[in-house]
């Protein structure tokens, strides 16, 4: 899994989610002796099947998979305490032992029931915001895609955690066990919730804190410093896998603002959420579904509101994990895959979920936006989601393969037009396919390594090849063309 002296290897999401990261996290764990999130909290969702059983994983670590795996929940996560038990508790009814193998920071943030409510009040509040601004200049009540209304969280008290942590009025795990100051806190909370919301509902703040004291001396032994554990894994040279939480695409600073998680999803949260040695990390694998889905609301240049969305939502069974809501689908994005790459710095790619594709004669992929207002072809992602609402997007239609590649295990099982797919994005890239995803079970996983995959000895170390040029001339000739497909 690393080589000597560099034993970290750090699995992300490279696109607005749910692209199977549990999966290769599973994979990769069986050499792993830490398994460790930065971020985030139970609004992430990992599905994993193994041993038998469907495993759900929200804010635990799926390394807990592996029996001989350490699992930390690291100082960037915001952690719901009676979620943490219930999932905890849900492994025990399938037979999973994890008894002295999962630890959460003592740095980390505390979602409280307060800031639950406090999300359900925000998004009620944005969408009749929206609402109103739209009638009042005479809008239709439907909202664009890329602005206004509700943010689309998963209500799970995620951004308002957050919120509080930068305002330096967050609850950290440590300050439980000091039962004084923290009931303090909680009540000054929940009166400065009361002031900015009027009616807080049915949320009783000493019901929190009676709750919390049940909570107390169970939640001890799982609560460590957690820095040290980490330079003494490293010390040692170990293998440490860090599993990604939402996607890039979601980044709370690189991703599709405002409609993106609250925490750092990138590389940087990574280090700021762990506190890892940079110089220890030998792998970055960016995880990207062969399609493209998110849930919730914003921007989807790419999405199929037609039967072929409706068609890769059915084959490819695409409901959150949390949420249990249809997810939109649409063709894979190279441009914003691109970005993805810029800001993370894959050394390599998992593309999952080929066998959705299987059934379909044209595979088209986008490969650029051009600005309608300008005439201008962007160069990256675009920050401004106004932009973004009016751009045109340019597809390369790829030949399908129309066979069955489900369950796959090595590269030249897969069709012809099925690797020049693969090839394709490694061209456009310039990153290596590492893992070929087939299927559902850990076994249907293509590990590219032993094979020359097309002209990946231009490859090195996930640069960009010498002969990337004719790309761009390639694009600007589709443009030309005109084609595009809405």
């Amino acid at each position: 899994m690393a080589k000597t002296g560099q034993a970290t290897t750090i699995v992300l999401g490279a696109q607005w989610g749910d692209e199977g990261k549990g999966k290769l996290t599973d994979i990769l764990c069986k050499d792993a002796a830490l398994c460790a999130r930065a971020q985030g909290g139970n609004n992430a969702g990992h599905t994993i099947v193994a041993n038998g059983h469907v495993y759900d994983f929200h804010i635990l670590p799926s390394g807990l998979v592996n029996p001989k795996c350490i699992n930390l929940i690291g100082s960037g996560c915001v952690v719901n305490v009676p979620s943490f038990f219930r999932e905890l508790d849900d492994l025990h009814k399938k037979d999973l032992n994890t008894e002295g193998r999962i630890f959460i920071s003592d740095r980390a943030h505390v979602v409280l029931d307060l800031h639950l409510l406090i999300d359900r009040l925000q998004e009620v509040e944005l969408t009749k915001a929206a609402e109103a601004e739209q009638l009042s200049s005479g809008q239709h009540a439907v909202a664009k895609k890329s602005s206004g209304g509700a943010i689309g969280t998963t209500k799970k008290g995620i951004g308002p955690a957050y919120s509080a942590k930068y305002a330096r009025s967050g609850v950290r795990i440590h300050q439980i066990f000091d039962k004084d100051n923290f009931d303090k806190q909680l009540r000054i909370l929940a009166k400065g919730a009361q002031k900015s919301y009027g009616d807080l509902q049915d949320y009783n703040v000493e019901h929190e804190i009676r709750r919390f004291d049940a909570y107390r001396d169970r939640l001890a032994p799982f609560v460590v410093d957690a820095l040290p554990l980490i330079r003494d894994a490293e010390a040692k040279g170990v293998n440490i896998l860090v599993e990604g939480a939402n996607a890039l695409m979601l980044d709370i600073d690189h991703g599709t603002y405002p409609y993106v998680t609250s925490s750092s999803t990138g590389i940087g949260g990574v280090y700021t959420g762990l506190g890892i040695s940079s110089r220890k990390v030998n792998e970055i694998i960016g995880v990207v579904k062969a399609y493209t889905t998110r849930v919730g609301g914003g921007p989807f240049p790419t999405e199929q509101v037609n039967a072929d969305g409706e068609k890769l939502q059915s084959l490819g069974q695409e409901y959150g994990v949390t949420t249990g809501r249809k997810r939109r689908c649409g063709w894979l994005d190279l441009v914003a895959l691109k970005y993805s790459c810029m800001v993370n710095d894959y050394t390599c790619l998992n593309l999952t979920k080929l066998d959705i594709l299987d059934t379909f004669s044209v595979i088209p992929v986008a490969i650029a936006y051009k600005d309608t207002l300008t005439g201008q072809t962007l160069d990256s992602f675009p920050a401004d989601l106004n932009v973004l609402d009016r751009c045109e997007v340019f597809y390369k239609e790829l030949k399908g393969w129309q066979t069955g590649t489900g369950g796959s295990t090595a590269y030249f099982d897969l069709p012809e037009q099925a690797r020049e797919y693969v090839e394709y994005i490694e061209v456009s890239t310039g990153v290596k396919v590492r893992y070929i995803g087939t299927g559902v079970g850990r076994e249907a996983m293509i590990d590219t390594d032993p094979y020359e995959v097309g002209n990946t000895a231009a490859f090195i170390g996930g640069s960009v090849r010498d002969d990337d040029s004719g790309l761009y001339d390639e694009i600007l000739e589709h443009i030309k063309k005109g084609n595009s497909r809405k």
